[in-house]
């Protein structure tokens, strides 16, 4: 049992289920992401422990105590909403202790909470302006400092960065990592954005359909993914998935493929247990940071397999250069060092660490255990 249950929960919309038969523990200190495409049900699942949404089925629990029925306000949890949902009327100090106010904290209490939260997320100097004088970031801590006063049992966070520029967007993803660090809050987090899962979280639950497709830590989720939606959905560039046959040599199961030239090329697996795949065929899943050049490649790794094949196009990217080229008729990403010397129309010495491949049943799109 965790700090926070989700268990059996469905979402109906008359007979159109959105949410099917979630099964989520969250521990007290957890920072769990809910990630996924824009329609897999991670808002509806946030509405429904906030109390926004009803739950058809299933079961919420706070502290081992249900929460179906109860109504938001007394659910002691504080939602951080993507448009901030500030008071314009209101300037910041009162907008982060409006909440309390309502509760019937007194003032002393509230003058004192608000100061150790303005401190914290360093907007003691904004507390007497309103929130139009307000930039992006500074609205977005105000927003955070409204839930952080509350002290609440859970923080829910609904793509709180969305609204942001690119860099604010990154500078925020390390303030929101440095508050669960220091607070140790139980959060749970929705966004669309993979690499804003993987550096928050420490745990992530990739959502598709309405379904959990797979729940682990951000090492679970990015080295052994649980099926195809995962692997490809998490990662970028996405994670190479080219057809493969497996084959049996020297009594060690390969993944014969194609290179650019339609010629056979045999790739070792690392692992055994792929014997009873022999002769089937599979996809095969390789991150572009598995494919260098040999110098680049990984000195722990002990199967790093050699390929020659030819450069189709380079790009480069500042402290990297990402290398395309053609293999079982996919276009194939590798990621190189910045000063890799790769060139389109050579054939170059790729380098594939083996121990990082994964592979994927093609009828269930499931992970071929190894």
């Amino acid at each position: 049992m965790g700090f926070l249950d989700i268990s059996h929960v469905t979402k109906s919309y008359g007979q159109v289920q959105v949410l099917h038969e979630v099964d989520i523990a969250v521990q007290e200190g957890e920072f769990l992401v809910l990630v996924g495409p824009s329609g897999c049900g991670k808002s509806t699942l946030l509405n429904m422990i906030a109390g926004l949404e009803a739950i058809s089925s299933g079961d919420i629990a706070i502290k081992g105590r249900v929460i179906n029925g109860v109504h938001p306000s007394k659910r002691n949890i504080a939602m951080v909403f993507q448009s901030y949902a500030l008071y314009p009327n209101m300037t910041v100090g009162q907008n982060m202790t409006f909440g309390l106010e309502m509760h019937g904290v007194p003032k002393p209490a509230r003058d004192a909470a608000l100061a150790d939260v303005a401190k914290l997320l360093q907007i003691d100097h904004l507390l007497d302006r309103k929130p139009g004088q307000l930039s992006g970031g500074q609205r977005q801590r105000v927003a955070m400092g409204r839930a952080l006063v509350r002290n609440p049992d859970v923080f829910l966070f609904d793509e709180p960065l969305s609204n942001l520029d690119a860099k604010l967007r990154v500078d925020m993803r390390t303030e929101i990592k440095k508050l669960h660090q220091k607070l140790k809050t139980t959060i749970v987090y929705v966004t669309h954005d993979q690499i804003e899962a993987m550096t928050l979280s420490t745990r992530i639950a990739v959502m598709n359909k309405g379904y959990v497709q797979q729940l682990g830590t951000p090492k679970e989720i990015y080295d052994t993914p649980a099926n195809l939606f995962v692997a490809t959905f998490m990662g970028s560039p996405a994670m190479n998935i080219l057809p493969a046959t497996v084959v049996m040599e020297g009594g060690q199961p390969h993944a014969e493929i194609t290179d650019a030239d339609g010629a056979r090329r045999l790739l070792r697996f690392s692992q055994g247990n792929l014997a009873e795949w022999a002769d089937k065929p599979i996809l095969l899943g390789i991150r572009p940071e598995a494919i260098t050049d040999p110098e680049g490649a990984d000195r722990k790794s002990a199967n790093i397999q050699p390929l020659a094949n030819r450069v189709t196009v380079t790009e480069p990217a500042g402290s990297d250069t990402f290398v395309t080229m053609t293999l079982s008729g996919k276009d194939v990403i590798a990621r190189m060092r910045a000063d890799a010397m790769v060139a389109p129309g050579e054939v170059f010495d790729f380098a594939i660490n083996m121990d990082k491949a994964v592979a994927f049943d093609p009828a269930t799109e499931a992970r071929i255990p190894q």
